[in-house]
Order: C-alpha cells, then structure tokens, then sequence
C-alpha cells in the first residue's frame, strides 16, 4: 500500500511538472503575438497620455515571454527576499537604463536580433541554473549580478525598439516614455510577486529537487525555440525586405500637429 502511495505521488508529482515544462516549451509557440501592439492600443496612445502608456508598459511586460521567462530563471534558486530585490534591482536599473537613453537618443535595431539576443539570454540563466559552466568548461560562472545588469540592457533595448515604433510624437515625449517605463514596473512586480509566491510554495514540496533539473531543460528549451522563431524572422525579413513593411497611416499628435506612423520605420517585425 505505502509503496502504491509513493508511486501517485511521484506520478502527479511527474504530470505537474511536465505540464510546467510544457508550457514553458510551448511558449514560443505565443511568441509570435507576444510583441505586438494591436491597432487599438496604437490608435489609444496617439492622443494618450501618461495613463495609457502606464497600461501599455505593463501589459507589455505581462505577455514579454521571453522577459518572464529570464525573471524566472533569475529567481529560481533565490531563496531569501532580499536576495531577490538585489538581483531584479540590477535587472532593472539595466532596462531602465536602456530603455529610456535608447529611445531617447532614437538609437534602434533589428528587433528579431535583439530578440534572438534575449533568448540566448533565456537559454543562459536555464544553462548557469543546472550548473553548466562547472560541468562543461571546469569553472565558476561569471558573476551573477553583474550578468542579470547586462541582460537587463539588452532587455531594455529590446523593449525601446517596440517604443519607438509607434506613433510618440514629439509633445510630452519624456513623460510618455517615463510612463511606460513605470507600466513596464509594475507589470514586473506583479510578474514576480507570482513567481516567489510559486516557488515558496514549490520549494516545500519534495519534488522541487527531483524535479529542478527537468525545469531549467525546459528553460533552454523555451529559449532556443524562441532563438529559432527570431532568426526565421530575421532572414525571411531579410529576403522579403518589403513584406512585413506597414502602411504610413496619418495621425494627429497630441497637442494638435500632424505626423505619420511610420510602421516600418526601423525594420521591425511587429
């Protein structure tokens, strides 16, 4: 009886975590719509003020897969609070930093690269949390805190390639961008609020330690499949230079000037 009993145990134990996995690989799959602002929201921010643009930020923080993604491999092994609150303040001092001088400075990429960048960024935390570096190269792995800061830049650029692709303006620009920054924040928070509260209640149970290893697979797993869903962008991008371009539509700016959207501006992909 005790040994049929440990046997449903490990085998729920084992459904929960390949749903986890599973869903973590299959992410990828909802990549594809995880980056676009729909035409309403674009519509919404061309007379918007700093409330729109903190509801635009934080959804999309909400739905950035591959930035939950990295969060979640961040804070996998952190057990104490202020732990958690030293690395994602790196993390976000980094996108901050990016995010705001970037947009500012009108300073862009390709976002399918950016994007690809990030899912490395993705595949290395899943890569560091199983030890890699120890096993296949024989030495420590580079300091943590210092690697989070320098993912949270490439994080923020990527974020201020989406920004600058929709209509701004030129009226109140700071502030918008100020705003959606401080929306990107507070999805953060709430992004991580569930991850910690997950893991406290994970890390209790018995199968967190069995079951960690098949996790952090998984993690690499989701990255590489959104690093191949970038680089396909990027070079079918790259063949069909005019397929993915926008329509220039008119708009009125807020404060009363005129503009246009210049949807494919920077060559994104959105």
């Amino acid at each position: 009886m005790h040994q049929r009993s440990t046997s449903t145990h490990c085998l729920r134990n084992s459904r929960l975590v390949c749903a986890v996995v599973g869903f973590l690989t299959l992410i990828p799959v909802g990549a594809a719509y995880a980056h676009g602002v729909s035409s309403a929201d674009q519509e919404a921010m061309i007379g918007g003020g700093a409330v729109e643009y903190v509801w635009l930020g934080a959804t999309h923080m909400l739905t950035g897969y591959d930035h939950l993604l990295f969060l979640f491999g961040v804070i996998f092994f952190l057990t104490g609070f202020r732990d958690v609150v030293r690395f994602i303040t790196a993390f976000t001092l980094g996108h901050c930093i990016t995010l705001l001088g970037a947009t500012l400075a009108g300073i862009s990429a390709n976002a399918h690269l950016i994007d690809a960048v990030i899912a490395v960024s993705v595949m290395y935390k899943g890569f560091e949390n199983l030890g890699g570096f120890k096993r296949v190269f024989k030495r420590d792995a580079p300091n943590l805190l210092w690697v989070v800061f320098g993912f949270g830049l490439i994080h923020g650029f990527g974020l201020s390639a989406r920004l600058q692709d929709l209509p701004l303006g030129d009226d109140g620009l700071i502030i918008r961008i100020l705003s959606f920054n401080v929306g990107v924040e507070l999805g953060q928070i709430s992004a991580l609020c569930v991850m910690v509260m997950f893991f406290a209640a994970w890390r209790k149970s018995s199968s967190f330690i069995r079951f960690s290893t098949l996790a952090n697979q998984g993690l690499i797993l989701a990255g590489l499949g959104l690093l191949v869903f970038q680089l396909v962008g990027f070079f079918t991008e790259l063949n069909h230079p005019g397929h993915h371009e926008q329509p220039v539509h008119e708009y009125r700016q807020p404060g009363g000037h005129h503009g246009h959207d210049h949807g494919g501006h920077h060559g994104h992909d959105h």
